[in-house]
């Protein structure tokens, strides 16, 4: 099946249902799909054999999803926060692109080479323009053709280029949406950004389920408020920094959201205590931790709303862990652990995470597939499965300490420290170390007002853990340097903590 097809399937349901709203903008679904047959036109105008957009989203990502669906073309959505330099290099690597960028960003993209193209590059207004007038196009792609390209963020290596297919797309949204499930008054508010896979299973799954989508293109505690209350939003999706300031603000300014009946979260951990702190703040909401990658086309487990109730709740501690667990499996994905030599791993037992399903595509361009003869994707996530099913990410593989030949997982260490009271965010790195190869340094965020004793802090590891897992060194920050989607980026520490090393080595000689 082709993207495309989500799109007819919902104009058939409801022409007049309201699909896409940001700031200004409103389209139903005939709109919105009239207007992709049109930008469809426009694309095969250019010559174009693929389509790139730098900008914030908001319409113009299901816009130009949609449009280049129809047209025949891979999409992908880059990452407007890089340098132009950074923009420019991903561009290259990708075949005879038109680029739709919003006009914030059209300086800092710079000159981009034509390749005799007669539009190269289009601000996103001139493409909307040029859209209600072009000669409508629709072509129907092979369900194995590429649909969307995305980027890995490249917070360890050079970005790959991850292709997903429309079958891969399709699959996710088909195997965990209902088609036309949701009640005509739901409204869901998406503020995570474009070129993030989470951004891209929005637009499908929203549309798909007959859910209204509400777009906040800049995104503000505040204004997330606002939206909720008056667009009647009933489920949204946020990265874990996203949620820490939505709960802040609320334990600020207390302010009802009567709508609002499912709030999901992921993109990267969320500390236990900011779980608990929105629990109990929104009693009546439905929490959900989705976790999924960009190579599997979105969610491949989730932790529901009942699963946050019952181990929040529960005196059973098997049970109360599950809190911090990102659920189980979503149906048509499958989830093993293996070991070092590739064998699957009983319950319990620490390990790399391997995936299979028709939405996962482990394929990147240049490299080509990375899964194995069975269909399995290696996820390079650390992670165990308990009893009944449900799976703790540990950590990445990359991120691992090695300190005097003891394999460490920083998440082990940030689960306790984050605990304490005077500890608002924590990450946990490895630093080179002559005798040990590398020592454990703790990156701590102080709670506001405190001013926490490193010792103290330490004594609190080594009370809960074994001796070799307490912290050598102790960094006090006041924030943690982050992705959008609110990754730690680890390296930035490592190189931070290198450098006060060096500075401190050559002011003692």
């Amino acid at each position: 099946m082709s993207i495309s097809l989500l799109l007819e399937m919902a104009v058939s349901a409801d022409p007049d249902r309201v699909a896409v709203v940001s700031e200004t903008t409103r389209y139903t679904t005939a709109e919105l799909n009239a207007l992709a047959d049109a930008g469809a036109g426009v694309i095969e105008e250019t010559g174009a054999a693929s389509v790139a957009y730098v900008g914030m989203g908001g319409d113009m990502l299901p816009l130009l999803l949609f449009s280049a669906a129809r047209s025949g073309r891979p999409f992908a959505p880059l990452n407007y926060r890089l340098s132009g330099q950074a923009l420019r290099e991903l561009i290259e690597r990708l075949p005879q692109p038109l680029v739709v960028v919003d006009k914030e960003y059209r300086d800092i993209l710079g000159d981009i080479d034509s390749g005799g193209m007669s539009d190269a590059v289009m601000d996103s207004a001139t493409f909307c323009a040029r859209a209600q007038t072009a000669t409508p196009v629709v072509q129907w792609p092979d369900p194995d053709d590429v649909a969307v390209v995305l980027f890995t963020s490249g917070t360890t290596s050079k970005p790959k280029a991850v292709e997903l297919t429309h079958n891969n797309l399709t699959s996710y949204v088909t195997q965990t949406v209902e088609f036309g499930s949701a009640d005509p008054s739901d409204a869901a508010l998406i503020c995570v950004p474009p070129y993030h896979i989470a951004g891209v299973g929005a637009a499908l799954s929203n549309l798909y389920a007959g859910r209204k989508a509400v777009y906040l293109r800049r995104f503000s505690a505040s204004e997330w408020i606002r939206l909720v209350n008056t667009e009647a939003v009933t489920t949204a999706t946020v990265v874990p920094t996203m949620l820490e300031r939505i709960v802040s603000e609320l334990e600020a300014r207390p302010t009802p959201l009567a709508t609002l009946r499912n709030l999901a979260y992921g993109g990267s951990k969320v500390a236990l205590p900011l779980v608990r702190r929105a629990l109990d703040l929104l009693p009546e909401v439905g929490f959900v931790n989705a976790y999924g990658l960009t190579e599997t086309s979105s969610t491949v487990a989730v932790l529901t709303p009942e699963d946050h109730r019952t181990a929040y709740a529960s005196s059973k501690e098997a049970v109360r862990k599950r809190l911090g667990s990102v659920g189980r499996a979503v149906p048509g994905i499958e989830a093993v652990i293996r070991d070092d030599e590739g064998r699957v791993l009983q319950a319990g037992q620490p390990g790399e995470l391997y995936v299979r399903g028709e939405q996962v595509s482990g394929k990147y361009t240049g490299i080509g597939s990375v899964l194995d003869a069975e269909g399995w994707f290696p996820t390079r996530d650390l992670a165990l499965l308990d009893e009944d099913g449900y799976l703790f990410i540990v950590g990445r593989s990359d991120d691992t300490i090695i300190r005097g030949g003891e394999n460490i997982a920083p998440a082990e260490i940030e689960d306790v420290l984050v605990e304490h009271p005077e500890v608002r965010e924590v990450a946990v790195v490895g630093a080179p170390d002559p005798e040990w190869g590398q020592i454990i340094v703790a990156c701590v965020v102080p709670a506001p007002g405190a001013s926490p004793d490193p010792e103290a802090l330490r004594e609190y590891v080594r009370q809960q853990l074994r001796g070799s897992r307490t912290p050598d060194r102790i960094v006090f920050r006041s924030e943690l340097p982050t992705t959008p989607t609110g990754k730690v980026l680890r390296r930035e520490l490592v190189c931070d903590i290198d450098a006060l090393q060096t500075a401190n080595a050559e002011g003692a000689q």
